[in-house]
């Protein structure tokens, strides 16, 4: 398992000097020096390069497998990061812990999001951000024939969370469809799958704001506290993860929460249709999605397979933020409810 307390904090020498963070180059830490050394010392071997949709949207990926001569990989994960984040930063531990547990994994930073081409954090149609996932997945699994026989899984944290289901649910609306992705299931963390009514925009806000957005939809103005301090627990942890160069830090944008808002309106009304297997994962102290959502998705889902952790006082940031004791746990969760749809494996 890749350590995921290893990030030193380093105090500022001289006298009467104030203790300060060094701020590390790197996601962990200040060696080894280059990612492919530091992929080296974990055990895995990692690509990345870019993806063009259909669509034209360049799309940075990255892949993460088992070094040859290791078991796996027995099955592949496509993995969604969450709003205003990045495939290449604090990210990359869950995958290099799944590669190493035997996983193939594939990721892509969304459009506007990273690396990929796009106005920063401006998503004003998810509906086209899942086409642009769907060409990933079918593009990937093309490139790599050896991986298409094995279990396939899609996981999401947060927003990304949501795309799982709303990719899930345009898949059976084109049943039919001879390009057709079989899926053994999905890992949902902290998913954003609906609005909790405590926290929805009281009306006439969402109408003011649908008003505005149709002539100035990029205007970043939505007012709110960064997503980071509500997330991530651990406060060294909370340094590394606010150092990511990558990271979005401007305002929400109005077309970007309106979309938002309609998306997580249509999932949950849609709850029900949800059929795919999932563990859905969650933190009672998580204010940035609602555990209460995780628990009525998990409720009203038609899956004969589903299955959910609550963890008692854990935030947002359960693949990261929390001290490394939870983060373990989590990571166990994961990959034992993966290797029981992978042959019956057990850790």
């Amino acid at each position: 398992m890749p350590p995921s307390g290893n990030h030193e904090m380093a105090a500022v020498a001289g006298a009467g000097a104030h203790l300060a963070p060094h701020v590390a180059q790197n996601f962990w830490g200040d060696t080894p020096a280059t990612e492919e050394e530091y992929y080296a010392s974990q055990g895995v071997n990692a690509k990345k390069s870019f993806f063009t949709s259909p669509r034209g949207v360049a799309l940075f990926i990255r892949t993460w497998m088992p070094t040859p001569g290791t078991p796996g990989p027995r099955g592949v994960v496509f993995m969604i990061h969450g709003y205003g984040n990045d495939i290449s930063w604090t990210f990359q531990h869950n995958p290099i812990f799944l590669a190493r547990a035997g996983f193939a994994c594939f990721a892509l930073d969304l459009p506007g999001h990273g690396r990929s081409s796009g106005l920063r954090a401006f998503v004003p149609d998810l509906r086209a951000v899942v086409d642009d996932i769907l060409a990933f997945v079918r593009s990937s699994l093309a490139a790599h024939p050896s991986l298409r026989g094995l279990p396939r899984f899609l996981y999401g944290e947060s927003m990304g969370g949501a795309l799982c289901l709303l990719l899930h649910l345009r898949l059976k609306e084109a049943a039919a469809d001879a390009d057709q992705i079989d899926w053994s299931g999905a890992v949902l963390v902290a998913p954003m799958c609906k609005i909790a009514d405590e926290i929805r925009p009281p009306w006439p806000i969402p109408q003011i704001l649908t008003l505005i957005a149709r002539f100035l939809p990029a205007l970043p103005i939505v007012p709110t506290a960064d997503l980071v301090d509500k997330s991530v627990k651990e406060e060294k942890k909370r340094i590394i993860a606010m150092a990511n160069p990558l990271r979005y830090r401007g305002k929400p944008r109005l077309g970007t929460v309106l979309e938002l808002l309609r998306a997580t309106e249509e999932l949950g009304q849609r709850l029900s249709e949800v059929s795919l297997p999932f563990l859905v994962l969650h933190g009672s102290g998580d204010v940035v999605t609602d555990p209460a959502v995780s628990r009525e998705l998990y409720s009203a889902a038609s899956s004969e397979d589903k299955s959910i952790k609550i963890y008692e006082g854990m935030w947002h940031s359960l693949q990261f933020g929390e001290p490394d004791e939870n983060v373990n746990l989590f990571r166990r969760d994961v990959v034992h409810w993966l290797n029981q749809r992978c042959g019956g494996l057990t850790d």
